[in-house]
């Protein structure tokens, strides 16, 4: 089990954003908060591109994704390699269409639920739905209140249950 501490917070203005400007933010913030890049990068499906794909994993960055390819049953059923590259890949996304038909990125990924979902779980069952606010900077206030006591609150849970954690 890991021990779900939030780390970034972003509020994006927009309709309903594609992933790939709250991954190429997200992965930005820890980069400039940490000095390094992340070394994994576990994106929801429903929101990657394959543009954010290659935007977050350049070489410079040297940071792995790992995001479902989009469509994976209906290409099996089609007869498609859903995890072969195709000839307008450029080599980051070959690789990670390759990287992701392995038990070992399946497996790595799965982490994603019992971390990010569980997070978002907890928020909406303490009503976080949607904000009561106007704002960008009064929702940005929000969420960073609501980020703080969930690590506070993890904090909390670990050290009352230190077999939690992982070294």
């Amino acid at each position: 089990m890991t021990p779900w501490v939030l780390r970034t917070c972003s509020v994006i203005r927009a309709a309903r954003p594609s992933t790939g400007a709250v991954s190429i933010l997200t992965s930005e913030q820890i980069e400039q908060r940490y000095g390094q890049a992340p070394q994994e990068y576990l994106a929801d499906g429903g929101f990657s591109t394959l543009d954010d794909i290659e935007k977050v994993s350049t070489p410079e960055r040297g940071t792995k994704v790992y995001t479902p390819v989009k469509d994976e049953d209906k290409k099996r059923a089609a007869g498609v390699d859903p995890f072969a590259p195709r000839a307008k890949d450029s080599p980051t996304l070959a690789e990670w269409r390759q990287r992701m038909g392995t038990e070992e990125a399946k497996q790595i990924y799965a982490e994603r639920a019992s971390t990010a979902e569980c997070v978002n779980a907890q928020a909406r069952n303490r009503n976080l739905y949607q904000f009561r606010v106007r704002g960008s900077r009064k929702v940005k206030i929000i969420a960073l209140w609501y980020a703080f006591a969930q690590n506070v609150m993890r904090a909390l849970a670990l050290c009352l249950r230190p077999e939690l954690t992982r070294v």
